[in-house]
C-alpha cells in the first residue's frame, strides 16, 4: 500500500518520510528554530496523518542545522500574538494543540536534539516518548525569567517525566544544564556526540521499522494510562489492547519467525 503525500503548510517545517518514519524538521535557523505561529499550526495536522498512514512506524521532530532543537518561542512575534488578552488566549490554545498533538499521538514520536532547547523546545520535547540527545546540546526552561504563566499541561509533563524535585529545579532558577546533566535527570534518554547522532537516530528508526508496530502502540496507550490518576484509569481498555495484539497476524509471524529461527515481518494488522 502506497504511504500518504505529506506536504508542509509552512516552509517553516520541513517533512519527508524516510521508510518507516516521518521527519518533522522546524526550520527557523535564523532564529535558533524558535517557534513561529505558522510552525505551531502545521504540527497537529502532519500527526494526523502520520496516525492514518499505515506505513510510518515513528515521527522524528528535529531542528535545522547544528546550533538548536527549538530555541522558544519566536518573541518577535510577542507584540501581535501576546500583547492583548485575546491573542494571548490564542497564541496558548494553538500550542497547548500542537504540543498535545505529540503527546497524544498514537504513533511513537522521538526528539532528535542538538544545540539549544529552551522553553517551548523543551515542551516539544517532553511531549515525545523518546529524547535523543548530542553532547552539546543546552536545556532550559526559561519562563520565570520571562513572567509568562505556564500551562497545566507542559508542568505536569515535565513532573511526570523527571519528578517534582529536578522539575522545580529547572522552572524556578531558569538555569541552564547540559546534556550529561539533563541524561542524569531523566530529561533526555540517551546522549552521544554530536556527529554520532545519525548513527543514533538510526538505531532507533530502525528498531521501530522493524518492531511489531501494534504492540509497540499498545505499550504507548497503557502507559499513558498508567499516568493518570487512578480513578480515571481504564483497565478494560487496557486489556483490549493485549487481546489485540494477540489476536493480531503479527503475533502469528512472531511466533513463526522465532520458531523458524528468522526476522519476522510485521505488518501492523
Amino acid at each position: 500500500m502506497a504511504g500518504m503525500v505529506y506536504q508542509s503548510p509552512t516552509d517553516r517545517v520541513q517533512v519527508w518520510v524516510d521508510a518507516a518514519t516521518l521527519h518533522i524538521r522546524f526550520n527557523n535557523p535564523a532564529r535558533h528554530n524558535a517557534l513561529s505561529v505558522d510552525m505551531w499550526e502545521a504540527v497537529p495536522a502532519l500527526l494526523l496523518s502520520a496516525e492514518l498512514d499505515p506505513n510510518i512506524r515513528l515521527v522524528v521532530f528535529s531542528g535545522a542545522g547544528e546550533k538548536a532543537f527549538v530555541s522558544g518561542a519566536d518573541i518577535s512575534q510577542f507584540e501581535d500574538q501576546r500583547a492583548a488578552r485575546e491573542a494571548v488566549t490564542r497564541y496558548e490554545e494553538m500550542a497547548e494543540s500542537a504540543l498535545m498533538a505529540i503527546y497524544n499521538c498514537k504513533v511513537p514520536t522521538l526528539a532528535c536534539i542538538q544545540g539549544y532547547c529552551i522553553g517551548g523546545g523543551v515542551n516539544v520535547a517532553i511531549s515525545c516518548d523518546i529524547r535523543l540527545a548530542s553532547a552539546d546540546s543546552v536545556f532550559s526552561v526559561p519562563a520565570g525569567r520571562l513572567g509568562l504563566g505556564y500551562r497545566y499541561s507542559a508542568m505536569k509533563n515535565l513532573v511526570d517525566l523527571i519528578g517534582p524535585g529536578a522539575a522545580k529545579d529547572l522552572f524556578f532558577t531558569a538555569r541552564k544544564i547540559d546534556a550529561a546533566e539533563a541524561k542524569s535527570m531523566g530529561l533526555v534518554t540517551r546522549v552521544c556526540a554530536a556527529d554520532q547522532l545519525p548513527t543514533l537516530l538510526a538505531e532507533y528508526t530502525q528498531a521501530l521499522a522493524d518492531n511489531a508496530p501494534l504492540t509497540v502502540r499498545a505499550g504507548k496507550q497503557i502507559t499513558a494510562q498508567i499516568l493518570k490518576p487512578s480513578s480515571d484509569f481504564d483497565l478494560e481498555f487496557c486489556q483490549s489492547l493485549i487481546r489485540g495484539c494477540f489476536e493480531s497476524a503479527d503475533y502469528a509471524e512472531g511466533r513463526k519467525a522465532f520458531m523458524e529461527k528468522r526476522k519476522p515481518v510485521f505488518k501492523g494488522r
